[in-house]
């Protein structure tokens, strides 16, 4: 059954939690443990939701769940998969989940999920990724995006923010032929759902990548949390897509789909400029990012023609 707001499971299985109001991750977590179900064994790392959920005697965590060393969170997981397979006690609707956020995966945690998925561990990892190390203070990442202010990328008169690119995680992770990937954002909450679902029921290594807006590092009202993941996705900054692999797919290499194949973007500049993160950005850097952008969808088009997996409608897209 398709998972929707309305069919969710009212079960809860992450709540009473110390995060902050409007916060992207908590949420990715809630939904995908919904989803999960009460058999679901989760691994976190350092990070927002290690952070906010397991603060003692109030443990967050209705499922079984424990916090990993920073790098580890992939190792974990083929720990607790194989110990559970080991003594004859993993259910049939059990997930070994992790839960880690953009530093902890595409920083620190990348060798130890290259591995996992090299091994083709049955585990699925998920990355919420709030585009820079929140909980000490709002470092920058690797998933950091270009132009963003944070306390070791300051903005201001002589300085603009962050000076690299964000890592493309997803498409590293597809590289490796892992069974399933995935890209999400909690502004698309039923292809995020749908996508939890096709990862819950497929073996091996599954992977999702979701974004997940902090208010509090990005300079935006808790509010407008939902509407700016939904912003990303409709000005072709972040796009919904999804990997399978040869196994799967069939097609030597896998086979890439797009989830939400935008003919038109909406404006780059309004999804910038509502960030107090990006303040600093003049006309020409915010015409570099669109450019970025561009280049990008051109690329990932090339990649689907070559994977027989997304159509070419970049010529006709339109920026507003």
């Amino acid at each position: 059954m398709a998972l929707n707001a309305k069919t969710l499971p009212d079960d809860e299985f992450f709540f009473g939690h110390k995060a902050c109001a409007g916060c992207g991750g908590s949420l990715a977590v809630r939904a995908a443990l919904k989803v999960l179900g009460p058999n679901a064994v989760a691994a976190l790392p350092a990070g927002c939701m290690s952070a906010v959920g397991f603060n003692f005697p109030q443990l967050s965590f209705a499922n079984n769940a424990m916090i990993t060393p920073f790098a580890a969170t992939a190792s974990v997981l083929t720990g607790i998969e194989a110990g559970l397979r080991a003594q004859g006690i993993k259910p049939d609707d059990c997930t070994v989940v992790g839960f880690a956020g953009d530093g902890g995966t595409a920083d620190i945690g990348l060798q130890a999920l290259s591995g996992a998925i090299d091994r083709n561990d049955d585990v699925l990892y998920i990355c919420y990724d709030n585009e820079a190390y929140m909980n000490t203070g709002i470092q920058k990442s690797s998933l950091t995006p270009f132009g963003a202010k944070t306390t070791t990328t300051p903005a201001g008169r002589n300085a603009h923010g962050c000076l690299t690119q964000k890592k493309n995680v997803f498409e590293i992770v597809a590289a490796h032929g892992i069974p399933y990937a995935a890209t999400a954002s909690v502004g698309y909450l039923p292809d995020f759902l749908r996508k939890l679902e096709r990862a819950r029921d497929i073996r091996g290594t599954r992977f999702i990548h979701v974004i997940a807006p902090c208010p509090t590092g990005w300079g935006c009202p808790e509010a407008d949390m939902v509407d700016v993941a939904r912003d990303i996705v409709d000005c072709g900054l972040w796009y919904l897509a999804e990997y399978e692999g040869p196994q799967l797919s069939g097609v030597p290499g896998g086979q890439f789909k797009l989830s939400r194949n935008l003919r038109e973007f909406a404006s780059v500049e309004a999804y910038l400029r509502r960030q107090g993160r990006f303040r600093a950005l003049t006309d020409d850097e915010i015409a570099q990012v669109k450019a970025g952008r561009d280049a990008k969808w051109e690329r990932s088009a090339a990649i689907g023609r070559r994977k027989a997996g997304m159509r070419d409608d970049a010529t006709a897209r339109r920026d507003g």
